[in-house]
């Protein structure tokens, strides 16, 4: 296994020691720190750039990526699309169908390997999936379902295209530098499905953000060291760490705006987004059928087949918990391939799509036996305004997200319906739209944002 990444929340293995002994049903005490895999310089991305390339024995997984990019494989319901594009789409999902079965025990002692190999596999099934034609079942050839299954098994991870994917295993930087955390207009992704700056400024702004969540991940550390004791310092020092907190998540509110200087909306809606899309979000509703997936007896059809989404950033998720937010949320009825199922939450459901160790982080923090919430009701007024402060910054982070997702998906989808039907859109067409995760759009953020606004206390 490789090294482990550092991470700064050493301060809460030394917690849970504490509290193993006075608070059982807390004792995380086995946890080391390294098990959440959260670095003090850049989050929930790794401290170093991501491998860039496989193995030497996996290296026809990365030219047949390669080759998809390069030959600029276009959507499969791409208006107009030329006899010739569909043609060399076709050329080249024959070569993935023809790729070795190539076995996985050269990758399961790298963590990192791991996360890359997911990674060209997933990209490579976005691919071949979507440069079919709609009216085309959807086939995943078996030298991509085997491994793709069985790495994902490893990392207990979907087998489909994810946040960490596209955004925090994607990146390089530009120009080579030794400082601890990477400058944030040094950043590049590796891998894009258009080749377009508009595709590369999207994943960088959540690249973005992630780096500048840094503090607030360390302000909520040290605000739980200050919880512990609870005394009336540590309660004056958690209302300076609330106060900064709210200008940390005022950045990422603005990190997030700079989507629109690089970032068309049409060319998002319409020529990038497409392949992100997960059976749930697949206007033809096709079910995705996996050959091969009969060779291992305890594989199961995968109940999860979203593709990446920005809910599944666990910074995002990290403030909810932290602040108490997630407190006011409820579990709906969603709808996937063609039956209504029972699932969990969205945002629940978004984090099995995280890596396992940022899965285990939230879980420690959900696991808070002197939640914020609590201590900030039997606070002073201080406490309870930088509190307040924070949540309003939270709120008015997601209405920024609302107006984002409102000009680069809900906007092009009523014109593009105008277009096809020849009439007027109405508000109803953009409340049934579907996002990545499957969710209805426009019900679901609205939700989340009241959610927020509700979890401020009243003085």
């Amino acid at each position: 296994m490789d090294p482990i990444l550092p991470d700064h929340f050493l301060a809460l293995s030394r917690l849970d020691g504490l509290l193993g002994s006075s608070a059982g049903a807390y004792d995380t005490s086995t946890l080391a720190a390294h098990d959440f895999d959260v670095d003090n310089r850049t989050g929930f991305m790794p401290p170093q750039a991501p491998p860039s390339r496989l193995p030497e024995e996996y290296e026809p997984w990365e030219i047949v990526l390669d080759a998809a990019i390069a030959e600029g494989l276009q959507l499969g319901d791409k208006p107009g699309i030329t006899a010739a594009e569909m043609s060399r789409s076709e050329s080249w999902r024959q070569r993935v169908r023809e790729l070795p079965t190539i076995p996985i025990l050269g990758l399961i002692r790298s963590e990192t390997n791991l996360r890359r190999a997911h990674l060209v596999l997933a990209w490579t099934m976005h691919f071949y999936i979507h440069s079919l034609p709609p009216d085309v079942p959807v086939v995943i050839p078996l030298p991509i379902t085997i491994p793709l299954f069985q790495i994902s098994t490893h990392l207990q991870l979907p087998p489909v295209l994810t946040y960490a994917d596209t955004v925090l295993y994607n990146w390089s930087l530009k120009t080579p530098s030794n400082k601890p955390t990477p400058a944030l207009d040094n950043l590049q992704s590796n891998t894009l499905f258009t080749g377009t700056n508009d595709e590369q400024v999207f994943y960088l702004t959540s690249a973005r953000m992630e780096l500048r969540g840094v503090e607030a991940l360390e302000l909520m550390r040290s605000t739980m060291d200050e919880a512990f004791v609870g005394d009336d310092i540590a309660l004056r020092r958690i209302t300076t760490y609330l106060d900064r907190l709210a200008t940390v998540i005022d950045d990422l509110q603005a990190l997030l705006m700079t989507v629109r200087d690089g970032c068309d909306p049409s060319a998002f809606y319409n020529v990038i987004r497409p392949w992100f899309r997960g059976v749930d979000s697949d206007p033809s509703k096709r079910r995705w059928e996996f050959e091969g997936m009969e060779t291992d007896p305890t594989w199961t059809y995968p109940a999860e087949l979203s593709g990446p989404s920005a809910g599944q950033s666990s910074l995002i998720h990290a403030l909810d918990m932290f602040l108490g937010v997630d407190e006011f949320s409820h579990a709906p009825t969603l709808t996937g391939h063609g039956q209504t199922t029972k699932k969990s939450a969205f945002l629940t459901r978004m984090q099995l799509y995280m890596p396992r160790h940022h899965r285990n982080f939230l879980n420690h923090l959900a696991a808070n036996p002197r939640p914020l919430r609590a201590l900030v009701v039997g606070g002073n007024p201080q406490l309870l305004g930088a509190y307040n402060k924070a949540v309003d910054a939270l709120k008015r982070l997601r209405d920024r997200h609302m107006q984002i997702v409102t000009s680069y998906i809900i906007q092009p989808a009523r014109r593009a319906a105008a277009e096809k039907r020849g009439e007027q859109v109405g508000l109803e067409d953009s409340q049934q739209l579907k996002g990545t995760g499957g969710t209805e759009l426009a019900k679901f953020l609205k939700a989340v944002r009241d959610r927020t606004a509700a979890a401020v206390i009243e003085s």
